[in-house]
């Protein structure tokens, strides 16, 4: 349990009738990185808003750092830092008079960490610049700048690669993982880029329809997204019969008319295409490739395409 530093039990939220939360029970261990993977309106931002305090549960509790009294989760609450849509940002000042600012509300007395910052997330030359003539990278960069300013051990971020190209999500991630394992922190990341999450977090959590639905560990996900051949073919109930034959033991899925992911046998690929060839069944696409985060996310939630 020492190791656990947020812990929800049945955690709900309800506008009306409709359940934006439903029972949700998660835990969060030191210095691990937890990709919260779900479709628009599943329940990710909610429930960040629950954990930063900025929105109260209809229902259920939550442990922080060890403490569950409300007056203590108030406290501890200085511990966690967070990106939640867009950042309270004044867009007249300078990137550092913003930093300057946050650093006094929340009573931060070193003098020095707003430089710091600015250096960690690559915008020490542009310090001075008004963050309204910031690109789209540069401010969501410089909005973990903003929540790292407390010094927190829990950093919450709501799609922080959205919007971003290639090159700044690439910096992105290289910034979060050192955080993590040269500051010891712990991250609760939602986005959108599941296959970006795919390199990044140790852990995930899996929301659908306000429902945890899955939890697993990365080295599980990989268990999980298998290597399979996959076979394209016009001819499909006949190349599901021939293979049925040949391997009492095939594990398949059909994925549409023309379509079959074949998870065994792998290692025999060569040879499952000569024996398709030997019964005259032409293929369109034959090709021994593994699942993605992406496929395996579509495949547990019913095929909605908006993650």
């Amino acid at each position: 349990m020492e190791n656990i530093i947020l812990q929800t039990h049945g955690i709900s939220v309800k506008y009306g009738n409709f359940p934006a939360l439903d029972d949700v029970s998660i835990s969060l261990k030191n210095k691990h990185i937890y990709g919260f993977i779900g479709e628009n309106g599943a329940g990710k931002t909610t429930l960040m808003k629950v954990l930063t305090g900025l929105l109260y549960p209809t229902s259920g509790t939550f442990s922080l750092f060890g403490k569950s009294a409300p007056s203590d989760i108030l406290k501890v609450r200085r511990n966690i830092g967070s990106t939640i849509e867009a950042p309270a940002l004044y867009p007249e000042y300078s990137a550092y008079r913003n930093l300057e600012l946050q650093r006094i509300l929340i009573g931060n007395p070193d003098k020095e960490i707003c430089g710091k910052l600015l250096g960690i997330v690559g915008l020490t030359e542009v310090k001075d610049k008004k963050v309204r003539k910031f690109s789209m990278g540069m401010k969501q960069r410089f909005s973990i700048a903003m929540a790292l300013v407390g010094r927190p051990r829990l950093l919450i971020l709501d799609e922080p690669i959205n919007g971003l190209d290639p090159k700044n999500i690439s910096e992105l991630r290289s910034l979060l993982k050192k955080l993590n394992e040269e500051d010891d922190m712990t991250l609760f990341i939602s986005s959108h880029i599941l296959n970006e999450l795919y390199l990044l977090a140790t852990d995930y959590y899996i929301i659908h329809k306000g429902k945890i639905i899955e939890s697993l560990t990365h080295d599980e996900l990989d268990e999980k997204c298998r290597q399979y051949i996959k076979i394209k073919t016009s001819d499909l109930p006949k190349c599901i019969t021939v293979i049925e034959d040949a391997f009492i033991d095939a594990e398949y899925t059909a994925i549409d008319d023309e379509t079959l992911h074949l998870f065994s046998h792998t290692d025999r690929a060569e040879g499952i295409a000569r024996l398709l060839m030997e019964n005259h069944i032409v293929t369109k696409e034959f090709s021994v490739t593994e699942q993605s985060l992406e496929e395996y996310f579509l495949g547990i939630t019913g095929g909605d395409n908006d993650a």
